[in-house]
């Protein structure tokens, strides 16, 4: 059987199918504007990244997950911020999570322009999202310390969020947000990255396979207690997360290579 997508028909047996798909919902999202080209880019670093981790939850990231649904659980008033790739790639789950979270949904990006906020605002309405942020020059403000476009954020949005999800974030914003007080969860399959050292909880992992198990550990801790939630979330460490995704990376890399000194 054939997948097929634009003018590129991909076989469905094709070792690297569902990355290849991955790869050609962005570049359809190009076309209508969703999607930067940069996005591509940033795409491909985070697919390398991928196959390091062997392209799999991990047991850290599992652990991120539990404690990054704790969080949002117990906030006040969480925010989830969307750039193209995220809209592009799980604009569904995103409305499903702002619905049990009670979530604001902000548009923020990087490349910023009036025709890609409302280009992205179209599809997250589609998906259900009735109230998209971020868009309406009238409640922009700006995050002192920064000097990309990222740093305007909606004053009923991000502005006054007690808990952030920023999923494939810029380093900067990550941590001037938590300069402000904030407690930032980020997804990023880069341990290293300034945003996997800066954010409160970071989820190493591909967000195409953090949505359903996020929103499932939430369905889950729903109707625990706040001090269970509280719990979860204090016995929670993130540069030990941090170290073990490296060491699983690392322990990957060396018996891979012991296997290939065999042949």
């Amino acid at each position: 059987m054939i997948i097929s997508t634009r003018k590129i028909k991909i076989p469905k047996n094709h070792p690297r199918a569902h990355s290849l798909m991955i790869r050609e919902r962005l570049i359809e999202n190009i076309k209508s504007g969703v999607v930067a080209p940069a996005g591509l880019i940033a795409h491909g670093r985070g697919e390398a990244f991928d196959y390091l981790l062997g392209e799999q939850t991990t047991a850290p990231a599992k652990k991120a997950i539990r404690a990054a649904a704790a969080l949002l659980l117990t906030a006040q008033y969480p925010v989830i911020s969307v750039n193209g790739n995220v809209a592009a790639l799980v604009t569904k789950p995103i409305a499903e999570l702002a619905k049990i979270t009670k979530s604001k949904v902000e548009v923020n990006l990087f490349y910023r322009s009036p025709k890609r906020e409302m280009a992205i605002k179209k599809i997250l309405h589609k998906a259900g999202i009735n109230e998209v942020l971020g868009t309406d020059r009238t409640f922009q403000v700006k995050i002192p310390g920064m000097s990309s476009d990222r740093r305007r954020v909606d004053s009923r949005g991000i502005l006054i969020a007690d808990v952030v999800l920023v999923p494939l974030e810029d380093g900067d914003r990550t941590q001037a947000l938590v300069k402000m007080g904030k407690k930032v969860i980020a997804v990023d399959l880069n341990p290293l990255s300034r945003t996997a050292q800066q954010s409160s909880i970071t989820i190493v992992d591909n967000i195409i396979r953090v949505m359903p198990i996020l929103i499932s550990q939430i369905q889950i801790l729903k109707n625990r207690k706040k001090f269970y939630l509280q719990k979860v979330i204090q016995n929670y460490n993130n540069k030990l997360i941090l170290n073990e995704a490296v060491s699983l990376i690392n322990k990957r890399l060396v018996r891979i290579a012991h296997k290939q000194s065999k042949k």
